[in-house]
């Protein structure tokens, strides 16, 4: 594919700009790569579509590796809206997270304050906009107990990690899943997948995701091109449930760690999301959308660093932020 194709539906005004923001903020982490992408959520129009790669030379050269996909911890408001479905739980439910630190069947889940001693007891929209990975497993816990095919049901039913293929990205791969059917799956497997390992998954296909939620649950297919509107599925969970996650969403960004997204131009919504690689780089991502109320446009943005610090909200949700202020 190639971005500068006259035929796109891209902004090139806009695909300039959102260069701009991203590179300024890769060089001052020194970050090894990123991509931002911007979609109308009514049409599922890519706007602007950005990825960029840190060479020998230290300055960074687009790339159009679109198709590479990596862990991530942007599924943990899935999770929860999985567990909404399944009607078990309410985000005003309360979980106690205690001091931060939960032995799960022999493997340790922390969450990132546990040097702090943890959240204690909280609800379940304050664990997700404190990305507690012990408030979202517990809650998992709840909704599917040992029924975890249950919840890999709903993700499907919900068409999580579609779509399997974009005009004008190559090599783009279905999701990748390690579900109950596999033969590497554990009985820890579940702990980690819920809140974003264990899995393989494109920003683009994550972005879809989230951009069906601001649709009000309508899944359309993302597109490079001026093709009329695809649906992938026309409403991925129950109304209510995605208003009530939509107001979770928005209180990430005015309460949670999402605050470096936020805008003085208009009210956003979205998640913060960071996860730590095999090789012990880390991926950083906020996706979210706006106006909140009425969204327009989504975006994502993903950030590959070498070491710590590393926070999806205060480094990607910053380049989301300036990105919204453009464009408003």
């Amino acid at each position: 594919m190639c971005i500068r194709d006259r035929n796109t539906v891209i902004d090139s005004t806009l695909q300039v700009k959102t260069t701009s923001i991203l590179e300024n903020k890769l060089i001052e982490l020194n970050a090894l790569s990123g991509q931002a992408i911007v979609m109308e959520v009514q049409t599922g129009h890519i706007k602007a579509m950005v990825e960029l790669e840190r060479q020998d030379s230290a300055d960074y050269q687009p790339c159009e590796n679109f198709s590479q996909a990596h862990e991530s911890a942007l599924i943990q408001p899935i999770s929860i809206l999985a567990a909404l479905e399944a009607g078990k739980i309410k985000l005003t439910d309360t979980v106690d997270v205690g001091d931060g630190i939960y032995i799960c069947k022999g493997d340790t889940i922390k969450d990132h304050n546990w040097h702090r001693g943890g959240y204690g007891e909280i609800s379940i929209k304050q664990g997700l906009a404190s990305s507690s990975n012990i408030a979202i497993y517990k809650t998992m816990e709840k909704a599917f107990g040992n029924d975890a095919q249950a919840y890999f049901n709903l993700l499907d039913k919900m068409s999580y990690g579609k779509p399997d293929s974009i005009t004008g990205i190559t090599n783009l791969k279905p999701a990748h899943f390690i579900t109950p059917k596999d033969s590497s799956w554990s009985n820890t497997a579940f702990a980690w997948y819920c809140i974003g390992y264990n899995q393989t998954i494109t920003p683009i296909q994550t972005l879809t995701f989230y951009n069906a939620i601001a649709n009000r649950g309508r899944m359309v297919q993302p597109q490079l091109y001026k093709n009329s509107t695809m649906v992938i599925n026309p409403q991925i969970a129950n109304q209510a449930n995605i208003d009530s996650l939509k107001q979770a969403l928005e209180y990430v960004v005015t309460d949670g760690l999402g605050q470096s997204a936020k805008s003085d131009k208009v009210q956003v919504a979205g998640k913060t999301g960071t996860v730590q690689l095999e090789d012990g780089s880390y991926i950083v991502e906020f996706c979210g959308y706006f106006p909140a109320n009425a969204p327009q446009y989504s975006i994502i943005v993903s950030i590959h660093k070498a070491e710590l610090p590393a926070s999806g909200g205060l480094m990607a949700g910053d380049v989301f932020r300036q990105i919204v202020n453009h464009m408003i």
